[in-house]
């Protein structure tokens, strides 16, 4: 019988590109894979903090509803690729930029003027185009930071200026985030489950970051409700701090296997008995380069070393 609920362990960090990496924590009390992973996912899309374009004026232009002279877009699609923008600002008050573009030619998001409170993850993002050689584009732009969705009726009532045209914004630089639960092993404790959770952000945070945000906004929240009541925590099954059976830290060299599959083993970075035990016995047969030949000499190993 349980009587006390194991906290999970970040496992590893596989980082599938700069702004894409993923998560995998076990081991996990059963059903707090959807738990946690549905907690987190919706925080990380919903409440990271991050900066969005929030206004704009462009010379010669009163309104949304009309053209620029000279420029092949019209303002509605300036503004659309306005929002396209990822920038991250590293104040806490609205950033005023300005971009200036003389001459035919593609206007991007390089055009514009940065301070050194502005970064733009996408400098290549197509603003507009100009395409009468003898025709400029003038352009001021606010970006303001903040967290979820900012519609453009608030956006319109703080607004720097009164003149701006007001754009809503997503602040949140998470794109995307998808979760997979699995089930595990720790030893002879079969039902503890696994969770993979993939992040994509837009460049302005890495990852990590945002993955690290996510958790300490839920352990904000949770925190204001407890109270003064504290649940007992172990820690996660096959740490050190709960490891009863010094074979767990055992090398995978150590156990007297076969070249092959040993090999095997560690070219699938297991590298020790703990890595082994952590993983279901339908994960071990899929590994590569693991035959059932390896698997049934890997169990009765780990049965002879009553693990």
């Amino acid at each position: 019988m349980t009587k006390v609920i194991h906290n999970p362990a970040l496992e590893k960090i596989d980082d599938l590109s700069a702004t894409s990496a993923t998560f995998t924590i076990k081991p996990l009390h059963y059903g707090y894979g959807n738990t946690l992973g549905n907690s987190l996912r919706r925080v990380l899309l919903s409440s990271i903090r991050g900066a969005a374009i929030v206004a704009f004026k462009v010379d010669g232009v009163t309104h949304e509803f009309t053209t620029v002279p000279g420029v092949k877009e019209d303002v509605i699609d300036i503004m659309l690729n306005l929002k396209n923008i990822h920038v991250q600002s590293h104040s806490d008050e609205p950033v005023e930029l300005r971009l200036e573009k003389k001459g035919a030619g593609v206007v991007t998001a390089k055009d514009i003027k940065l301070s050194g409170d502005v970064e733009i993850a996408n400098p290549y993002q197509i603003i507009a185009t100009i395409d009468d050689p003898k025709a400029s584009l003038t352009m001021d732009i606010v970006i303001d930071s903040g967290r979820g969705y900012l519609t453009i009726e608030d956006s319109s009532e703080s607004r720097v200026h009164g003149d701006y045209i007001a754009i809503d914004a997503m602040f949140s630089p998470v794109l995307r985030v998808r979760y997979k639960v699995s089930n595990t092993r720790v030893g002879q404790d079969t039902n503890l489950q696994q969770l993979e959770l993939t992040v994509d952000t837009d460049g302005t945070v890495s990852p990590r970051d945002a993955f690290e945000e996510a958790a300490a906004i839920l352990i904000n929240q949770y925190s204001a409700l407890a109270g003064e009541t504290r649940v007992e925590a172990a820690p996660a099954l096959g740490t050190e701090e709960d490891d009863s059976d010094s074979y767990l830290a055992t090398p995978i060299e150590d156990l007297n296997l076969t070249a092959r599959t040993a090999n095997a083993l560690l070219n699938n970075n297991i590298k020790t008995v703990r890595d082994l035990v952590t993983i279901s016995e339908q994960e071990l047969k899929e590994l590569k380069g693991f035959g059932s030949k390896a698997f049934d000499e890997v169990r009765d190993k780990l049965a002879e070393l009553d693990i």
